[in-house]
Order: C-alpha cells, then structure tokens, then sequence
C-alpha cells in the first residue's frame, strides 16, 4: 500500500519538491501516483481525510484536503487494479451515507474500494459540525462499533441474487431479496435497505486503525486490514500477536485480519545521499515538527527540550489526552526504550511511523527483517516526498524485493479482496 499525504507526509515536502507547492489539488498530481503505484504492483493507495486546519496550521498542504471519495472515484477510471482506500469518520457521519457512498466507489471501481474506519481525534474538527467538544474517546468508539454494525448490515441488506434483470419476464429484482435492517440502537436509526446492490467482491474491504483498548476491539472485530503506527520491530511483533488473539477471540480467522504499519522510506543511491536528504527536509520544515510532535503526545511546545529526554512522565500524567493514543504511545516508546533526546525523537520518529533514511537495500532489508520476523503482513507507505519518492521505492525497492521473492509482480485475482489474499464477503445467514 501507499498513501499520498498532501505533497509527502514530511512537513518540508512542499519546499524541497520540483513541482507546484499547490498541485496537490490537481487531478493530474493523483493520477501520476496511481500510476506509478500500479506499476510497482502495490496493493493500494490509501488517501486520509482532514476536517480541519489544526494539524497542519497552513504551514504545508494539508493531509486530506480533498474529499478522498470524490478523488479515488476519477481515479478509477484511470486505473485498472489498483485499490482504492479512502478515510471517513464514524464520528462526523452517517451510517447510511457511509455505506452508500463506499459501496459507489466499489461499483464504480469494480470491486477495488476500501474503507478507512477512523474515529477522528481532532478536537477542532468538532465546531466544524455544531459541537463546541469532541465527544470522549470510548463515546467515539462506542459509535463506531455501532455505525460499523449498521454499515455492514447495509452492505448485505441485497442479496447475491437480487438483481435478475428479467427483460422478458419484467422483472428488473428480487423484492424478496432486498430487505430492511429496521437497526434501532444507542446512536442510529436506520430502517434500509441500502439504494444500491452488493458489489463484485461483497463489500469493500475494512481498514481500522486503533491502538487503544476500544480500537484493537474494533479492528479485531470488524477490519480486514489493520494500519497502526509501530516503531520497533518488538512493539509491531506484540500489537500483530494481540490482534490476532482478539479476532480468534471473536470467532475470526486470525490470516483474515492483516497488520500494516506505516514505513516512511528516505532513499538516496548511498546513506550520505539518503541521510543529506532527511537533513534537507528537517531543515525546511524548521520547527513544524516540534509543534506536531506536541500535539500529538499531548504537551505544550515549552515543555520538549531539544537535547534533553522526552518527558515521558509528563506525557503520561495528562489524563484529560483525547487524541491519538496509537501516536503518542509509538513516540513515547521508542524514545524511553532507545533513550532519545527530544532532538534524537525528531529525526528518528518518522510523522510516528518506523523510518529508513538509507539506500534501497537498506529500505528493503527492513521490510524483509519485520516481514520475516512475522511482525507484520505488509507495510502502508508513507512517502517523505511525492512524486519522486514513490517513483524511487517503486523503481528501486520493488525489483530488490521481488528478487528476493518478497513481493510478487502481478496482480492476484479479480477484486481489491483477492489481490490482498482475503475471503470472499459473503452475505450473513439470517
């Protein structure tokens, strides 16, 4: 998989890049990193959703700016294997619009589309839509589970054998194969069927992403494909080991849930070139960094000092942190258990995701350590700067790793399911 973050998840990505700072909201600029991830065989592109300035505070191009439907949509049509994977919020959106619009992209995409489970955890996402507070963290997973429920309902509310488009007979579908859900919970009331049959392959694959307690039971209970942030080989190995326990506890096959960390690859032909690259991108993005890393571990800004230990008790004593814990937990890790100085913690910590700054080698080394490890099932690509780092990993790193018969060089199967080795979806018995 790989995720187009704005112009590359580095904060100095819309300096150092040749191109246009604003081309991230051009249909050319996604359609070049469809295809050039389609080239490289990659299972995915994977777009985020952004609901408000905050994060990025117009110091770069944000994240998510545009709505990741409406881009995948266009991108299906110019891509023929390729999955298309868009972020939307339990916590800002309705069940049925949920479903409706994520079974489109699959039609559309004849049967490529996943969908991105996200809770939000950004407060000020919630004045953009009449509320002064973000609900708590277990209300907004509490949501979830349900909206999850009414969401996959929704997707099975036809069944395999709805349509019959009888010509002769007039019959155009089975009204006795499209049913209600008549779902009557603690958030929704949604009485179905969803406006448009199952797809090719079901229904669109489920991605989640939660390391909390509430988050790993949503991910082992419902997602196909789980994206956590890992930045140890350990830490990875223990939260892939946790989550297939949950799913074996809810009845799943454990294969049927697969673990993707995020990896921000930094490549350069030597280590000096890679390492003299990760230098100018810090440079660029001045102390943006700093002000991220903050927020996200849920301290102010004059609380890190750069050479000194990250404040790991401080981090931990703020009980009123509603954000992300899979982030902040990741950087409090990897800097108690390595001893990194703040300033250390900067360059080592990736946007929160495991980082290479090195050669090709190095980049797939790594992957063939975690994968070989039974750490993880693959890895999600968070590309310091697009277009040109896609282009390197695909023109670089996939040839090492299928020569290593650590990646395959065609696609598999007919749906965005099959390519990722999944169980078809199948409609439940009532």
């Amino acid at each position: 998989m790989t995720t187009a973050m704005g112009v590359g998840m580095h904060l100095g990505a819309w300096r150092h890049r040749s191109g246009d700072p604003f081309d991230y909201l051009t249909l050319d600029f996604y359609e070049h990193i469809a295809k050039t991830a389609e080239r490289g065989v990659l299972h995915g592109l994977f777009l985020a959703d952004t609901l408000a300035l905050s994060e990025e505070n117009l110091e770069r191009p944000n994240l998510g700016a545009l709505d990741p439907i409406v881009v995948l949509s266009a991108l299906a049509a110019v891509t023929d294997r390729l999955g298309l994977v868009a972020t939307s919020s339990t916590t800002f959106n309705e069940p049925f619009n949920l479903a409706r619009r994520f079974s489109a992209l699959d039609h559309l995409s004849r049967g490529r589309a996943g969908w991105n489970v996200v809770t939000t955890f950004v407060p000020d996402v919630a004045a953009n839509f009449g509320a002064s507070d973000l609900p708590r963290h277990d209300d907004r997973y509490a949501r979830a589970e349900e909206a999850m429920d009414v969401v996959t309902a929704l997707w099975h509310s036809w069944g395999d054998g709805a349509l019959t488009g009888d010509k002769d007979g007039g019959q155009f579908a089975d009204r006795s194969q499209v049913t209600p859900i008549d779902h009557v919970g603690t958030h929704f009331s949604v009485r179905g069927p969803l406006t448009l049959p199952r797809t090719r392959q079901g229904r669109p694959v489920v991605f989640q992403a939660g390391a909390s307690e509430s988050g790993r039971r949503l991910a082992a209970r419902t997602a196909d494909v789980v994206f956590t942030v890992q930045n140890t080989r350990a830490a990875a190995t223990e939260f892939r080991a946790d989550i297939r326990r949950r799913a074996t506890e809810f009845g799943r096959d454990p294969d049927s849930v697969k673990i993707v960390p995020g990896l921000v690859p930094v490549i350069g032909a030597t280590r000096d070139e890679a390492r003299g690259r990760k230098r100018a991108l810090d440079d660029l993005s001045a102390d943006a960094e700093l002000r991220k890393l903050a927020l996200r571990i849920g301290v102010g800004v004059d609380d890190l000092e750069l050479d000194k230990p990250l404040p790991a008790d401080l981090v931990r004593a703020n009980s009123s942190f509603n954000a992300s814990q899979g982030f902040r937990d990741a950087a409090v890790r990897l800097a108690t258990e390595e001893n990194l100085t703040v300033r250390e913690l900067l360059y080592r910590n990736g946007g929160g995701h495991v980082q290479v700054v090195g050669t090709p080698d190095d980049v797939a080394d790594l992957i063939a350590d975690w994968y070989g490890a039974g750490a993880v099932d693959g890895f999600n690509l968070m590309i310091d700067v697009l277009p040109d780092g896609l282009e390197d990993f695909v023109d670089q790193v996939v040839p090492r790793l299928q020569d290593r018969g650590l990646f395959r060089t065609e696609y598999q199967g007919n749906t965005f399911r099959d390519d990722l080795g999944l169980a078809p979806a199948t409609r439940p018995v009532a």
